[in-house]
């Protein structure tokens, strides 16, 4: 049985009063009585009447949705970063549609052009781990789509965007280890094509040298993935651990690799932080509950998302072209656990 919703032409049947008279009450049109429109309101609250959000699009030119690309909801972070969007949208009364790249530029590319062809006002997107071009994004913003880009973004779009300070983040947790003793820090990160990786890259590098310590190739890692395979994070841990020198210590770049590299860690059989120490960027809630507990750097997902749909919303309901572009970076919290505890010397 097919759905049928109710319309004005039923309030108007049910009152036996005009469609005219029903479509103007709901309007608060001064030409219908106080009286007439109470009626009206009370029978379209009884049949359980909504008004139709594409004759309402048509008729103000907008369909007040918005659309989010990420790689993946289930990564702690962009769920995190999916929230603050939602709490600031529906607030303003926008609704929101969310499509997952799963990391293939083909399926970014696919859930782009399902998104505008649903005619959304706007567009938040982090970018996939295999999107190196960008020309389809740049298309749409010359078209006049506003769009803004968070976490994983492109200097090749002229758009505003929300990221986090990656350089201070991994800065910070390698410096940490390096305080407590550590020397042979591995470095594990997303691909190389992500603006992420090569900011927490550079920023895990820059400690390493202004503490003296030569910056090995043969420690740093790339998951192209980003752990979303876990077998790529085995593999990485594992061509550390064969290393004539191995390391004493890794920092993970993302959510999944820290957890990723953890689990490979214990399999095998590796007492952490006793013989290998570890530090990454993660925003899952377990990291308290692991044993050892995890020493984390936390990047604040909500704020994040609440500041993305915040730069979209100026685009789409300014009266006047916004010709400055705003970026906002937003800092992380450096939060330690027992999963980087000082070394202890033999």
């Amino acid at each position: 049985m097919k759905f049928e919703a109710v319309t004005i032409k039923d309030i108007a049947k049910a009152l036996g009063v005009s469609t005219s008279t029903v479509s103007r009450a709901l309007r608060d049109s001064y030409e219908i009585s106080p009286e007439t429109k109470q009626m009206v309101i009370e029978c379209a609250e009884r049949l359980n009447y909504r008004p139709n959000p594409i004759a309402q699009s048509l008729k103000e030119k907008r369909t007040r949705s918005i659309g989010v690309v990420v790689c993946e909801i289930a990564n702690n972070f962009f769920s995190q970063i999916i929230n603050g969007i939602e709490s600031i949208a529906y607030d303003k009364g926008y609704n929101v549609i969310i499509s997952q790249s799963h990391e293939s530029y083909e399926r970014e590319i696919m859930d782009l052009q399902y998104l505008t062809s649903r005619s959304v006002d706007g567009l938040l997107i982090s970018l996939s781990t295999e999107t190196s071009d960008v020309s389809h994004l740049k298309a749409l913003n010359e078209k006049g789509l506003p769009i803004v880009l968070f976490d994983r973004v492109s200097s090749e779009i002229n758009a505003p965007s929300v990221v986090i300070d990656n350089f201070k983040g991994a800065y910070e947790a390698t410096e940490h280890l390096i305080l407590n003793g550590y020397r042979r820090i591995a470095a594990i990160s997303n691909s190389e094509f992500l603006s992420i990786s090569n900011e927490r890259i550079a920023g895990y590098k820059q400690a390493l040298e202004n503490y003296g310590i030569a910056v090995d190739p043969q420690l740093i890692k790339h998951c192209f993935y980003g752990g979303m395979i876990y077998s790529e994070i085995e593999e990485a841990v594992n061509e550390l651990m064969i290393l004539k020198e191995k390391p004493d210590a890794v920092f993970t770049a993302s959510d999944k690799l820290t957890t990723g590299c953890l689990k490979t860690i214990k399999r095998r059989g590796l007492r952490v932080p006793e013989e290998i120490a570890i530090i990454g960027f993660s925003n899952t809630e377990i990291a308290e509950l692991i044993e050892p507990h995890l020493s984390v750097i936390r990047q604040p997902a909500l704020e994040m998302g609440q500041s993305a749909i915040q730069l979209l919303l100026q685009q789409i309901e300014s009266k006047r072209p916004i010709t400055q572009i705003e970026k906002r970076v937003l800092s992380p919290e450096l939060i330690l656990g027992a999963s980087s505890l000082p070394r202890k010397l033999s």
